[in-house]
């Protein structure tokens, strides 16, 4: 009964992580005026709870997330990088 009892418990937990919503989106970020500014722009983006990565680009003045949507949205992400002082908006906007 035990082991029964645990299996359904594991498959309970591993249904919502399969169900995750992952996202993509490239945002074009301005303010970023040296080499260090894509540090400040990643960290504040992985602040962001429901991101799962965030590479940042000097030379295209751009950052690539990824993210749970369930957790977060563009919106949130673009909030981000502003309130660190550099907004951004998506690509192609």
């Amino acid at each position: 009964m035990r082991a029964l009892l645990l299996v359904a418990a594991l498959l309970a937990l591993a249904f919502p992580a399969l169900a995750r919503k992952i996202d993509t989106v490239t945002l074009d970020v301005k303010n970023m005026t040296c080499s260090l500014c894509p540090i400040t722009v990643r960290k504040a983006l992985e602040k962001v709870p429901g991101v799962e990565s965030a590479k940042v680009d000097y030379g295209t003045r751009s950052a690539k997330v990824t993210f749970d949507a369930d957790w977060t949205s563009t919106a949130e992400l673009v909030k981000a990088t502003t309130n660190a002082g550099f907004p951004s908006q998506p690509h192609g906007r």
